[in-house]
């Protein structure tokens, strides 16, 4: 773990950071509960990434835009998108801010909090990102644009032409690969042949940096350098965060693809739990208030889930709104 002042970090920073990680933690635990309990139909989960997320956003200010990826829970809670929100998300039901309650769950948008809309096609918000970035550059904006993917998405079309479009033209662009050495069952030695993905940054003209993503206080470290390059005209950075999956890659997967020495070796690398000993050990945080804290984001987690579960679903007449084109609404 790096030295937190070093990275300029008090304290209360570390303490907001780990505060962030449970919470996301919480919510997602929460989530798969529901799901196996048969409540909520899917779940795809940012268990073992926190850090990553965490790090990653609390390095950004406001007015940034940020295009994230389905695995994103943490980063996008922090961010400004609420557990009920979420749950009503999860649950399908009319409040949902991203659909209506039409678009699967992990679908995150909140206009705004700078959350751009996603489509479930994987690597297609990279140009989403690219495209707010030239458009904070030729409106002379001080902020950045960041967009994650997991590393399989790297080998998308839409990622090449993305960060070679960032770099031809030096945007405020953060491109965050949350490595977690598997696209659904494939690992990442059947997915490229470099040793780091950061390194295909040269190609494109950009800074790149692979990061413990394990490790909250590196990503952010990282993350601020690469977001004061971006506002300083310096250009973008492509930044390899390698993360551990600790769930299968979704409700849906039976990951067996994965030995139980494995997912053994992932548990103890858990991101919160190491983090959690950090802030025990080395900078002396009571115990007592991580019992809080936990609590109070257990609550927070718990009073979203009842008042989305009790809350309505859409109404059938809602069926093809904002779908297909409505002839009535145009003549309203």
């Amino acid at each position: 773990m790096k030295d937190y002042r070093e990275a300029h970090l008090t304290v209360e920073d570390l303490k907001n950071m780990y505060a962030a990680m449970d919470l996301g933690r919480k919510l997602d635990e929460r989530m798969w509960l529901l799901n196996r309990a048969g409540k909520i139909p899917f779940v795809i989960s940012c268990q073992g990434q926190e850090a990553t997320q965490i790090g990653a956003a609390y390095a950004l200010q406001k007015g940034d835009i940020t295009a994230p990826y389905y695995r994103d829970l943490a980063l996008v809670t922090y961010l400004g998108m609420t557990p009920l929100e979420t749950m009503y998300s999860a649950f399908g039901k009319r409040d949902d801010i991203s659909s209506g309650g039409k678009q699967m769950p992990s679908h995150f948008s909140k206009k705004s909090v700078g959350i751009m809309s996603q489509g479930s096609s994987v690597a297609t918000q990279i140009l989403h990102a690219v495209g707010a970035a030239l458009s904070l550059k030729m409106d002379g904006k001080k902020h950045i644009a960041l967009t994650s993917l997991g590393e399989g998405s790297s080998n998308q079309g839409d990622f090449h032409e993305g960060l070679n479009f960032a770099g031809v033209h030096k945007l405020p662009f953060i491109c965050l690969i949350e490595n977690n050495k598997y696209a659904i069952s494939v690992s990442k030695e059947l997915q490229y042949g470099a040793e780091y993905l950061s390194d295909r940054a040269k190609g494109y003209g950009m800074f790149g940096e692979t990061v413990d993503g394990n490790d909250p206080i590196a990503v952010y470290q990282a993350m601020k350098t690469a977001r004061e390059r971006g506002i300083n005209g310096e250009g973008s950075t492509l930044i390899e965060a390698m993360c551990t999956r600790l769930t299968a890659h979704s409700s849906d997967d039976d990951d067996r693809y994965r030995t139980d020495d494995e997912k053994t070796l992932d548990k103890s690398n858990d991101c919160n739990v190491q983090f959690k000993k950090y802030l025990i050990d080395e900078v002396q945080i009571d115990e007592a208030w991580f019992e809080d804290i936990e609590k109070q984001n257990k609550q927070y987690v718990h009073e979203a889930t009842k008042q989305a579960e009790a809350s309505p679903y859409p109404d059938p007449s809602e069926t093809y709104t904002h779908v297909y084109d409505q002839e009535d609404e145009k003549n309203a």
